[in-house]
C-alpha cells in the first residue's frame, strides 16, 4: 500500500469508522481514539493488508478495540454520566424517536449491539459483518436475529414510541 492509496483509504472510510465507534462506544473522543488507532495500524502493517481489503481490516481492529475498552471500563469503573443526560432530557420532555431506539440498542448485549449498529446503522452485509467480528456469517444472522427479537419484545408496538 502505498501512501496515495493510505490517503484515499482514510478519506474513504474514517467517517463510517467514527460513526461505528460512536455509536458503540457514545463517547466522542474514545470513538476518535479508536479510528486513528486503527489507520495507524493499518498502516503499519500495510505491507500485509491484502489490497481491497482495507475495509474490513479497519472495521476488524476497530471492533477489537472497543470490545477491549468495554471489557476495561466493566473491569476497572467508567465516568460515563451519558446515561444520566439521556434520564435528564426525558425529565424534561425531551424524546426524539431516534434517541429513544437508540437507547434500546444499548441496553443489547455488546455483542448484539455492535452486530445491529453494523448491519442497520452502517448497511453491512451479513459476510462483511462476519469478517470484522471473526464470526461465521450463521452465527451473525443468529445474533442480529436474537438482537432484534429483544428490540420487539421491548419495545412492543411502534405505537409505544409515538
Amino acid at each position: 500500500m502505498t501512501a496515495s492509496e493510505y490517503d484515499a483509504c482514510v478519506a474513504k472510510y474514517a467517517d463510517n469508522l467514527y460513526r461505528f465507534a460512536l455509536k458503540s462506544l457514545r463517547d466522542s473522543d474514545q470513538a476518535k481514539d479508536i479510528v486513528q488507532e486503527s489507520f495507524l495500524r493499518l498502516w503499519e502493517n500495510r505491507q500485509s493488508v491484502i489490497s481491497g481489503k482495507e475495509k474490513s481490516y479497519l472495521f476488524t481492529i476497530a471492533y477489537r478495540l472497543i470490545v477491549d475498552d468495554v471489557r476495561f471500563a466493566k473491569r476497572y469503573g467508567s465516568n460515563d454520566n451519558l446515561p444520566a443526560v439521556a434520564d435528564e432530557r426525558a425529565r424534561n420532555g425531551y424524546d426524539d424517536l431516534a434517541e429513544v431506539v437508540r437507547r434500546y440498542v444499548d441496553r443489547l448485549p455488546p455483542r448484539q449491539k455492535t452486530l445491529i449498529l453494523l448491519r442497520d446503522y452502517e448497511g453491512y452485509s451479513y459476510r462483511e459483518i462476519a469478517e470484522v467480528t471473526s464470526l461465521t456469517e450463521a452465527q451473525v444472522k443468529v445474533y442480529i436475529f436474537r438482537a432484534r427479537v429483544a428490540l420487539r419484545k421491548e419495545i412492543g408496538d411502534i405505537a409505544n414510541l409515538l
